[in-house]
């Protein structure tokens, strides 16, 4: 006797929605998921993470390279990301709701970065330098993360990051 198996029914984006993000072509949708605080839809696509509201106006729109890190916390179910440029990080929580997002976002912001490396800068700062992929566009982006306790105008932490850059350019076949 066979088994029966049944598909569980795959959620949709409203149309709305769909036309809020604007989508680039070659452009599609990964993961989305409904945050719990504001009802807004929370969505990974192929180039960026972008947040739609219910009112399908879309408030956020960031390409993966622009994302530090993501963490899921599973007992509160909470997505929070963080920003390269050190923006206020973005937070949503997704309780009780089937979804990929998390480990979309965590795919999509590893698969950007190219080659990284840490600073060693000793007493408590800290940095690394990176080259990221823009994945709408292919390019190359060199990127600079320090810590709140490091400061960019120091002469040590430029000279560490100029020299880490150019070695992780000329790694990637990028110029100096």
């Amino acid at each position: 006797m066979g088994v029966f198996h049944r598909k569980t029914p795959k959620a949709e984006l409203a149309p709305a929605v769909v036309t809020a993000l604007d989508l680039a072509k070659g452009e599609r949708v990964l993961a989305f998921a409904v945050d719990d605080f504001t009802r807004a839809q929370v969505i990974a696509t192929t180039y960026a993470i972008a947040v739609v509201t219910s009112a399908a106006e879309r408030t956020l729109r960031r390409r993966w390279l622009s994302v530090d890190a993501g963490v899921w916390d599973p007992e509160m179910a909470i997505l929070t990301v963080t920003w390269a440029d050190a923006q206020p990080a973005g937070r949503w929580s997704m309780p009780d709701q089937p979804t990929l997002l998390p480990e979309t976002v965590r795919e999509r912001v590893q698969a950007s970065v190219v080659l990284s490396v840490r600073l060693n800068l000793g007493d408590r700062r800290s940095g690394r330098v990176a080259i990221r992929q823009d994945f709408a566009t292919g390019e190359l982006i060199s990127q600079t993360i320090l810590g709140s306790s490091t400061s960019p105008d120091d002469p040590e932490v430029q000279a560490q990051v100029k020299a880490a850059l150019a070695h992780l350019r000329d790694q990637v076949g990028l110029p100096a």
